[in-house]
């Protein structure tokens, strides 16, 4: 394969649609829309090249492509999460870590701040999901037992599920 410039269209089997934001010695660096930022080697053969900055003006972009960096951008930074509602009686509500040892201070957190970290795991655990399922090298057996483990950390977090207003958010692990 020719050496790709930075701005080029490029698909992946595994992660689609990308383009490259950086030419590195020996690889390149993609923003993919299903992958975010991959790091493939220049060796790979697994890119198809969909449209080179020479077949475009020079430092165009599209209103589509500039939408996918921003998008993608706001999603790293956690801009683009999905609304999940804190329950009515947890606003304003502080929790309070109390050390068994006397002489030290207790630890005061905001239930918000809290509860976004929750969220946040979940949709970190989602991703993995996505990941683990779309995964070309692993088995079916292998994706069924990472599977396992995701479902077991669900049922450890159903802990959480008095904070969220909606049962619909509410974490699940395995169904008896």
């Amino acid at each position: 394969m020719e050496e790709l410039a930075v701005g080029t269209r490029v698909d992946h089997p595994r992660y689609g649609e990308g383009i490259v934001s950086k030419n590195k010695i020996t690889s390149y660096e993609i923003f993919f829309e299903r992958g975010g930022k991959i790091e493939i080697t220049k060796s790979s053969t697994d890119l198809t090249v969909l449209e080179s900055p020479a077949d475009k003006p020079r430092n165009s972009l599209t209103l589509a492509e500039i939408e996918k960096v921003l998008r993608y951008v706001l999603d790293q930074q956690g801009a683009l999460q999905e609304v999940v509602p804190l329950g009515d009686k947890w606003m304003g509500g502080n929790m309070i870590l109390q050390p068994a040892n006397a002489s030290l201070k207790p630890k005061e957190i905001p239930i918000e701040a809290f509860f976004h970290k929750i969220v946040m795991l979940r949709d970190r655990l989602r991703v993995l999901e996505q990941n683990i399922n779309s995964h070309t090298v692993l088995t079916d057996e292998e994706k069924i037992n990472l599977q396992q483990y995701i479902t077991r950390i669900y049922g450890s977090l159903t802990t959480f599920n008095i904070l969220f207003a909606d049962k619909e958010q509410y974490f699940v692990g395995a169904k008896s």
